[in-house]
């Protein structure tokens, strides 16, 4: 079939087809690199929205004050000397443009607010926050909530946790796939190839929204930045459909590879028999979350857009270009795993039928 013979011509041009393709995804994720991230605000919606409207009128007249002022929680009761002296070097903290009179809101406790930056989310407004959590110690607790708070405290978390998400993420996929594959070589291959995907999706994100281009095409208009929660977002459903679809081809590759085959025709007979199953599950994808670009919201089309590249990518440049390029050129070695753990593959190997020998022990 079209699909066997295109990874037979693959594999005898597998360093020019291995090289362009790997280089063309690896410009498009360039630039992710000068990436910038924002929470969810009125600039998502569309401009003549009335909620927009109303959001940047209030800005524009009150600063941040008229939408998203800093809330101050100190841990003290309002008519003190040390809520007097909270309230007085608030009131001095850089870009803070002021605050308002304390409340009670306990015998213990006082609130007031502070008056943030218009751009809440600029690095003014995160230095203000920053400044005013700075005024609290140990015996006068000072807690400082808000839509500008609110963000630092999402972006330490994704930064400190990620991470963490992307090892055990990286470390359970791995396994699965030695599980399944008795190689060390086509896991490690396997996240490598994962990693190209979404560095290509989130470059192609920034170019197309953070940048500004093809607003008049996809009907947005742009504001400078991403979603913070969008890399996250595409890490869970690229990373989960591209596994989903090299375990189909690995399968089938291992499969006709046991059974005696040439490395290289064990790749092509594998994706002949995987390649017009992934394609129509890749194409019905595409539609479901390119549906999304229709959507008024901003951050919807990102989605959309995102998931969409995903997948296409995968599909059509990783399965049919990349993977019989690059088993092409690693050749047998492509089912090599150390000594030790190929005995341990043996025992606790997933397989429809007895493991066969690698060719490499």
């Amino acid at each position: 079939g079209r699909w066997y013979r295109l990874a037979m011509f693959v594999s005898s041009h597998r360093l020019r087809v291995a090289v362009p393709t790997a280089a063309v995804l690896l410009l498009a994720g360039v630039p992710f690199l000068h990436a910038q991230f924002a929470a969810i605000s009125e600039r998502d919606l569309p401009a003549g929205d009335q909620a927009r409207q109303v959001a940047q009128i209030a800005g524009a007249q009150f600063g941040a004050a008229g939408t998203a002022p800093a809330v101050v929680l100190v841990h003290a009761p309002l008519d003190t000397p040390a809520m007097a002296s909270v309230l007085a070097r608030a009131a001095v903290v850089p870009g803070v443009r002021g605050v308002t009179a304390p409340q009670a809101i306990g015998p213990n406790a006082s609130r007031f607010s502070a008056m943030m930056p218009a751009d809440n989310v600029g690095r003014a407004a995160q230095r203000a926050v920053k400044g005013l959590r700075a005024l609290g110690t140990p015996a006068l607790p000072v807690s400082v909530g808000g839509f500008t708070a609110d963000f630092i405290d999402a972006r330490h978390s994704i930064a400190q946790l990620l991470p963490l998400a992307l090892a055990i993420v990286a470390l359970t996929s791995g396994l699965a796939l030695f599980l399944l594959t008795g190689s060390l070589v086509l896991p490690i291959k396997a996240l490598l190839m994962n990693a190209l995907t979404l560095s290509a999706v989130l470059g192609a994100l920034v170019f197309i929204f953070q940048d500004g281009r093809l607003q008049g095409l996809l009907g947005y208009q742009g504001v400078g930045n991403l979603d913070l929660t969008m890399p996250v977002l595409l890490f869970a459903i690229a990373f989960g459909l591209s596994t989903d679809y090299g375990v189909f081809l690995l399968a089938r590759i291992k499969e006709e590879h046991d059974r005696g085959l040439s490395n290289a025709e064990a790749v092509a007979a594998g994706l002949e028999r995987t390649g017009r199953i992934v394609t129509a599950a890749a194409l019905l994808f595409c539609v479901a979350f390119g549906s999304f670009v229709t959507c008024r919201l901003i951050f919807m089309k990102e989605a959309g857009v995102g998931v969409a590249l995903s997948v296409l990518i995968d599909a059509l440049l990783i399965r049919a270009l990349l993977v019989p390029s690059l088993m092409a050129l690693l050749g047998d070695w492509n089912w090599w795993a150390p000594r030790p753990l190929r005995a341990l593959w043996r025992r606790i190997a997933i397989s429809e039928g007895d493991p066969a020998p690698a060719a490499l022990t």
